[in-house]
């Protein structure tokens, strides 16, 4: 006669079964879809958020060296975090103003035929001095100072009155 040993009887202990509640199932569940959107979340937030202008508030930059200009030639170069303008003119002077088009912001040009700043957007023209002389810009060009400093040429924000 075979005789079958019950669980436990025969010396070997046997777990019992691992089951998850369905309480434990939901919070796992809603855990991993709060992690997902977070996730998803952040770069959109990122892009929605301005960045912080910390160029913004340099009163001064180097926009180039004194041999770098021909006369009657122009560059553009950083100031802060927007693009400006520095003129020589033909007599050898040097004038500095903003290069951000006040119609649309656009991007200005100094043209050494005409020796004006030129807006290609919408043909809009200053003269040396930033002032609006056609065109559809409302306003002038915001206008800088010039200090040449040894063989360097600085631009230097003018101060609110």
């Amino acid at each position: 006669m075979v005789t079958r040993a019950l669980p436990g009887e025969c010396g070997c202990e046997q777990a019992p079964p691992q089951t998850m509640s369905r309480r434990h199932w939901a919070r796992m569940m809603l855990a991993a879809i709060a992690g997902s959107c977070a996730a998803l979340m952040y770069p959109v937030l990122q892009y929605l958020s301005p960045p912080p202008e910390s160029g913004l508030s340099a009163a001064e930059a180097l926009a180039g060296s004194v041999g770098e200009l021909a006369p009657n030639t122009g560059k553009t170069f950083r100031f802060g975090s927007k693009p400006a303008l520095l003129v020589r003119l033909a007599s050898g002077e040097y004038r500095s103003m903003s290069a951000v088009c006040t119609h649309l912001g656009c991007t200005v040009q100094y043209r050494p035929e005409s020796k004006q700043v030129w807006c290609a957007c919408h043909n809009g023209c200053y003269d040396v001095n930033g002032k609006n002389v056609s065109g559809p810009p409302p306003r002038s060009l915001d206008t800088y100072d010039v200090q040449v400093r040894g063989q360097e040429i600085y631009v230097i924000r003018k101060q609110a009155a």
